[in-house]
């Protein structure tokens, strides 16, 4: 039986994520960092909120140079953010789109510029601002003399690699998103929409202990599907139907993502060789997920075997990406990323081929990178497409 990871960290956590950041900072000749998006906040304080849902207040938080996070926010968080590890935190009544947070923000950066006068903020791909470019407009014309640096780089290599908490976490959300796909085959019904299988599906993993999956998306089509982003519609299910559920369930904000498929009544030839070159694929993606390897080497292992099986072409982009707090995170595995493995990665490997036209087919599995070479998080997909009769 599968034991629940205690939630939430350790305050030793926070603080060996702060130095790490703030060792980097040293190095890049930054006084402090700005973090204005939810999982970059919670990450280095621990403030847990589904307030961010509401796009009305924003919500600052400073990472010193040498010194714990400080945190500036709305005063309706205060009471939130005093049950984390920081104790620096000075708010305002929101909303107030005359001033806010505004003042007190600019008040508190040029307190911290002391050593270099750079301010970091996260500006590179991937990165989101989360709060009105007005106001932010205002707080660059209050910073004169301050310098803006890109902090994407610095910040996102601290997430990449995990701790052992954190890996606790993703490995048992993980197992119980493994757990749920294995019961699947019993919940599926032909003549019912995607929506009301992915409904029972969903309902089947709250009672196996995932938190919430913000995203749950499904494919069908008669002999393939056409997209993995779409989803569930009312689209009712048939025999001759390939069926994909891609899923990011969460646990205590961390994610795993993998999907699994399905055929109905009786499958192609076809799809049934487009399953087996995937499945294949994820292997050789798996073998090449070393210590010191890159993603493109991930990239061009799981890309020789869809080419050499036939693939006219891939429409998702990349063959996986890094995982953890968000669904996806840096880096992806593309033929020119070149991110090198290190201990500690989670990643995801998708390798995904259009087999016919108009029709593909993907594959999906969570990996850990160790010293001792690459993991399963995500318990193994059947080998061969499995058929519900």
């Amino acid at each position: 039986m599968l034991v629940a990871p205690k939630r939430g960290f350790l305050e030793a956590e926070y603080k060996n994520r702060l130095a790490k950041i703030q060792k980097l900072m040293f190095d890049e000749r930054m006084d402090a960092i700005l973090l204005t998006t939810q999982v970059d906040i919670e990450y280095y304080t621990g403030f847990k909120t589904q307030f961010f849902e509401s796009p009305t207040r924003p919500w600052f938080v400073l990472i010193p140079l040498n010194d714990k996070p400080k945190a500036i926010i709305p005063v309706i968080g205060q009471s939130g953010m005093e049950g984390t590890w920081i104790d620096d935190i000075q708010t305002w009544v929101s909303p107030n789109p005359e001033d806010e947070g505004i003042s007190l923000l600019t008040d508190t950066i040029l307190s911290l510029m002391k050593k270099y006068k750079v301010l970091g903020l996260p500006q590179g791909h991937e990165s989101s601002l989360r709060m009105p470019i007005s106001d932010y407009n205002k707080l660059l014309a209050n910073l004169d003399g301050i310098e803006i640096k890109d902090a994407t780089n610095i910040l996102r290599y601290v997430r990449y690699v995990k701790s052992s908490a954190e890996i606790e976490k993703i490995l048992y959300v993980c197992q119980l998103a493994s757990q749920g796909f294995e019961d699947l085959p019993n919940l599926l019904k032909v003549g019912e929409s995607e929506r009301e299988n992915c409904q029972r599906f969903k309902n089947h993993l709250l009672t196996l202990g995932v938190d919430d999956f913000p995203y749950l998306i499904a494919g069908s089509g008669q002999g393939g599907y056409g997209s993995i982003i779409m989803g569930p519609g009312e689209r009712i299910l048939e025999n001759g139907d390939i069926f994909i559920i891609d899923t990011g369930c969460v646990y205590d904000s961390y994610f795993c993502d993998f999907d699994r498929n399905y055929a109905f009544g009786y499958a192609s030839d076809e799809s049934k060789r487009a399953y087996e070159v995937v499945f294949n694929a994820t292997n050789k993606g798996f073998e090449a997920c070393q210590v010191g390897n890159t993603t493109s080497d991930i990239f061009n292992a799981m890309n020789k075997v869809m080419q050499d099986g036939g693939a006219l072409g891939n429409s998702v982009g990349r063959l996986g990406h890094g995982l953890g707090m968000q669904l996806t995170e840096w880096p992806s595995n593309t033929i020119n990323d070149n991110t090198i493995l290190e201990e500690g990665v989670v990643i995801t490997l998708e390798p995904g081929m259009e087999y016919l036209q108009g029709k593909e087919m993907v594959h999906e599995e969570n990996v850990l990178i160790t010293k001792d070479g690459p993991v399963w998080l995500s318990r193994r997909a059947e080998k061969e497409l499995p058929i519900i009769l």
